[in-house]
C-alpha cells in the first residue's frame, strides 16, 4: 500500500485511479481530434484547449471520487460500478453545462464535448473491465498466510478476503498449538508453526502476516528471518490491519507498541498549524454561511417552542468540560424525562426541521464559535458528554488518549464510521480516533474536510 496525505491506499486503487485521469484526458483529446482532424493542434495549443480539457477531466475524476467509484466496497463491484459510472457520466454533463453557462469561455465547443463524454464513458467501461479481471486473477494476487487464529487473525481475514484490491490471497492460517480446530470461516488450517519454512516453499507463499496474540516463546523468530533474508514479504499483522482499514484495534494494543511505533507524536509545530488552519477555515465558513444563520433561526422557531440554539456540556482537551453550541434540532424537553440518552435512527424527539438540518450538518455551524474560542479544532475527534464519557473510559482501552488533542466538528472517525450511538459504536469510533491521533498532519486534515464535503452532500451518518 501507498502512504499519500497520511492514509494508506492500495496500489492498485491508485494506479485505477491514475489511469483513468489518464484516460479521461486522452479520451477528451482524441475527440478534438476527430471534430478538427489537423486543425486540432491549433485548437489545443493556441485557444486554450488544454486547458478547457483539464477542466472536465477534473470534474470527471472529483465525480468518480464523490460518487465512492474509488471506494473498497464499491470497487470489486461490477454491477455497482456500471451503474455508477452511468450517473457519473450523467452528473458530469449537468455540473460542466453549468460551468459553460456561468463561463462561456471555457465551452470546448462544435459537439466536441459531447462527443467526448462518449468516448469517455466507453474507455471508463474498459478500464474497469480490466481491473476487475486483474482483481479476479489469482496469478496477481500474492500467496499470502496468518501466523495466528485470534481476533486479530480473524480480523485480517476478513479484510483482506473482502478486498481483492489489496494483491493479497490467502492461502490458509496456522494456528496456535491446541487451537487449530477453532472454525475460521471456511479459511483452512495449512499446517504447524515447526514446519513453516518448508510449508512456505511448498506452496509458494509470498507473504506471512504475523498475527499471534501472545508471541512469548511461540513466535519462530529464526526461521521467520531466514524467510525475510530469502526475499520473502513478513509483515506484522497489527500494522497491516492498521493500514488496509484505517484503524488501530485497541484491544489487541500493547503498551509497548504505543511508545515505540511511528507517530503519536505532537509536535508544537503541528498543533500550532492545525490550529492556525482550523481558525482560518472556520472564519471563511462563517462569512460563506452567514446569510444562513438567521433562515435557520427562524425555521427553528416558528417549527418548535423553546430556544433556536442548543448549549451541551462536551468534553474537551485534557478532560475540560465546555459548552458545545448548535442549532436546536430537538423539542426543548427531549430529555426532561429520560435525561441524556444517545440519539437513535428515526428518533422521535428531533423535530422536521431538526432531521433536515442533521441530515445537511446545518445544525453544527454554531460549532464554528466552538473553533474560534479554542474549545475545538475543524478536525478532530468528536467530543462526547461527560454523562457518557466515565462509562466509556471505563468499557474502552486507551479511551483517555481521545483527550491529548482537541475535539473536532469533523475527523476520520466521523467519515469513516458515522455517529456513535451506543458504547459499541463508540468503541469502533476509538478504533478511527487512535489512528487519526497517530498520523495528525495537516495532510490528513485537508483529506477529512475533502471527505466531509462528500459526506455532507450524500447525507451520510447523519442522525
Amino acid at each position: 500500500m501507498v502512504k499519500l496525505f497520511d492514509a494508506y491506499i492500495p496500489v492498485r486503487t491508485l494506479f485505477l485511479a491514475v489511469a483513468e485521469t489518464c484516460i479521461i484526458f486522452l479520451a477528451m483529446v482524441s475527440a478534438v481530434f476527430l471534430r478538427f482532424g489537423a486543425d486540432a493542434e491549433l485548437t489545443l495549443s493556441y485557444q486554450r484547449g488544454f486547458l478547457k480539457v483539464a477542466v472536465v477531466v477534473a470534474v470527471c475524476v472529483v465525480c468518480l471520487y464523490y460518487f465512492d467509484l474509488y471506494d473498497s466496497l464499491v470497487i470489486s463491484n461490477p454491477r455497482e460500478v456500471v451503474t455508477r459510472l452511468t450517473v457519473v457520466l450523467g452528473v458530469v454533463c449537468l455540473v460542466i453545462a453549468a460551468v459553460y453557462y456561468l463561463y462561456p469561455p471555457l465551452q470546448l465547443g462544435h459537439g466536441i464535448f459531447l462527443l467526448g463524454i462518449v468516448l469517455v464513458g466507453l474507455a471508463l467501461t474498459g478500464s474497469r473491465e480490466l481491473f476487475f479481471a486483474l482483481n479476479r486473477s489469482a496469478f496477481f494476487a500474492d500467496a499470502t498466510i496468518l501466523l495466528g487464529d485470534g481476533p486479530l487473525a480473524r480480523s485480517l481475514a476478513r479484510e483482506i478476503r473482502n478486498r481483492r484490491e489489496l494483491g493479497m490471497r490467502l492461502v490458509g492460517y496456522i494456528g496456535m498449538p491446541g487451537n487449530s480446530g477453532q472454525d475460521f470461516s471456511a479459511l483452512p488450517a495449512v499446517g504447524e508453526l515447526d514446519n513453516l519454512v518448508a510449508l512456505v516453499e511448498q506452496k509458494h507463499i509470498r507473504r506471512i502476516v504475523v498475527a499471534l496474540q501472545d508471541r512469548r516463546s511461540t513466535l519462530p523468530v529464526r526461521e521467520l528471518l531466514d524467510l525475510r533474508l530469502k526475499g520473502f514479504q513478513v509483515e506484522d499483522g497489527g500494522s497491516l490491519l492498521e493500514r488496509i482499514s484505517g484503524k488501530i484495534e485497541v484491544d489487541q494494543l500493547h503498551p509497548s507498541w504505543l511508545i515505540f511505533s511511528e507517530g503519536f507524536r505532537l509536535h508544537p509545530r503541528v498543533l500550532v498549524t492545525q490550529r492556525s488552519a482550523a481558525i482560518l477555515v472556520s472564519l471563511i465558513m462563517l462569512v460563506a454561511v452567514l446569510p444562513l444563520i438567521p433562515l435557520i433561526a427562524l425555521l427553528v422557531k416558528m417549527t418548535s417552542p423553546g430556544s433556536v440554539f442548543y448549549r451541551q456540556r462536551r468534553v474537551g482537551k485534557n478532560g475540560v468540560v465546555f459548552n458545545c453550541y448548535k442549532f436546536r434540532t430537538m423539542r426543548a424537553d427531549a430529555e426532561a424525562d429520560c435525561g441524556p440518552t444517545w440519539a437513535s435512527d428515526n428518533d422521535p424527539r428531533i423535530t422536521s426541521v431538526g432531521r433536515f438540518l442533521r441530515a445537511v450538518r446545518l445544525d453544527e455551524i454554531p460549532q464554528l464559535w466552538n473553533v474560534l474560542r479554542g474549545d475545538m479544532n475543524f478536525v478532530g475527534p468528536r467530543p462526547e458528554r461527560p454523562e457518557f464519557e466515565a462509562s466509556l473510559a471505563s468499557e474502552i482501552s486507551y479511551y483517555y488518549l481521545r483527550r491529548v488533542i482537541r475535539p473536532g466538528i469533523t475527523g476520520w472517525a466521523q467519515i469513516n464510521c458515522g455517529y456513535g450511538a451506543s458504547a459499541e459504536q463508540s468503541k469502533e469510533k476509538m478504533r478511527y480516533d487512535l489512528y487519526y491521533i497517530k498520523n495528525m498532519s495537516l495532510t490528513l486534515d485537508l483529506l477529512i474536510i475533502f471527505q466531509t464535503v462528500k459526506t455532507v452532500i450524500f447525507g451520510k451518518g447523519a442522525r
